[in-house]
């Protein structure tokens, strides 16, 4: 294991549901399951792929208990266009599915649906849920809060976590705009991802209680747990270069992940209890879609989208620049380029991998 090895998609989506459905995870849900981690590497986005099979949902599942592989979503208001459920720290990702496809359900009805959950837990590439509602000429957004990683504008507690806000809107290219990350300039999965990899963090992205820069990967996920770093928000520190705008943005994530629902926020979603034990992350989430039909024609909607994409994109360049990209539009290029090339999956991945493998008797050679 001393290169980095390619596995075809079916091949890397058979094997996850298949160490899913062995863990516990209902056949069809771990359908689910692996579809949002799959997309996430076919996209471009390997820190919510593959890479977290082991780490956020294996271990957590097996070895720590403190995730239930059967999920029992039990909706606990349901009021004309909105509805709240409670997850019941079941499986994130089919939480969020069920979530956003009621959303759609009442946007499909009144114009526009917004569902909330709580007790939930990491549900994997947040723009799979807004896509759901891109396709059925809705625009869709999701939120979700997250374990305390981040520090407030002139704070160095890392109190909010990495929240994305994340939108998808129809156009009428061949992909939707869809702006998929976190609030914070880096997230922990990509920190995760060069721990892997064996790479540094560049400076500016992490500070320590002294306000300073760490670089070190390992160190920052030690750090953030510890709570002696913290990641810092769009926008960096300070003021000047407009961190306090990251920071809002997370906070209103935080708060519509957690207020609506009376969930845990902040430094309750660490995953240990006072006495230092692992207890549930009772994560929080929001779904929200939008019936375009409600407002103006489906047809022309995607039209001014695109057109506007369109006209951003052929703007002058800085120079030497290569391209001008709209959201969304990097991720469509690398699903497109890497189809028939698989997931490049490095060493460090492989012997999660091959531990889980051989942990679950599972018949798979990717030959590594």
């Amino acid at each position: 294991m001393e290169k980095n090895v390619r596995v075809p998609f079916c091949q890397m989506r058979s094997f996850i549901r298949d160490v899913f459905t062995e863990i516990g995870v209902p056949a069809g849900d771990a359908e689910i399951c692996a579809d949002v981690l799959v997309t996430a590497d076919k996209r471009g986005i390997h820190s919510h792929g593959i890479g977290r099979l082991k780490t956020i949902y294996y271990d957590r599942i097996v070895h720590h208990k403190i995730q239930k592989p059967v999920t029992e979503l039990e909706v606990v208001r349901d009021f004309a266009a909105v509805a709240a459920v409670d997850g019941h720290h079941g499986m994130g990702m089919v939480i969020a599915k069920r979530c956003m496809e009621m959303a759609i359900e009442k946007a499909e009805k009144f114009g526009i649906g917004m569902v909330t959950a709580t007790n939930s837990t990491h549900y994997g590439i947040a723009a799979y849920y807004p896509l759901m509602a891109a396709a059925r000429d809705m625009v869709g957004m999701t939120g979700t809060n997250a374990r305390p990683s981040v520090a407030p504008t002139f704070g160095v507690d890392n109190l909010l976590g990495t929240n994305p806000l994340v939108f998808a809107v129809p156009t009428d290219e061949g992909f939707p705009f869809t702006n998929d990350y976190a609030t914070s300039i880096i997230q922990r999965g990509a920190v995760e991802k060069a721990v892997r990899e064996g790479t540094e963090i560049p400076e500016g992205l992490v500070i320590s209680r002294n306000g300073k820069s760490v670089t070190d990967p390992g160190e920052i996920l030690e750090g953030l747990i510890s709570g002696d770093v913290s990641l810092l928000p769009i926008g960096g520190s300070g003021e000047e270069t407009g961190g306090y705008k990251g920071y809002g943005f997370s906070t209103v994530v935080e708060l519509l992940s957690a207020a609506f629902q009376q969930g845990a926020f902040l430094r309750q979603l660490s995953g240990f209890s006072g006495d230092g034990s692992r207890v549930p992350y009772a994560l929080g989430h929001f779904f929200i879609a939008v019936n375009i039909k409600a407002f103006t024609d489906p047809a022309e909607f995607r039209k001014t989208a695109g057109g506007i994409l369109r006209t951003l994109r052929n703007s002058q360049k800085m120079p030497c620049a290569e391209k001008i990209y709209t959201c969304g539009e990097k991720e469509h290029m690398y699903e497109k380029e890497n189809a028939d090339k698989g997931i490049a999956v490095n060493p460090a991945l492989q012997k999660q991998i091959l531990t889980m493998r051989d942990e679950l008797n599972l018949d798979y050679d990717f030959g590594f």
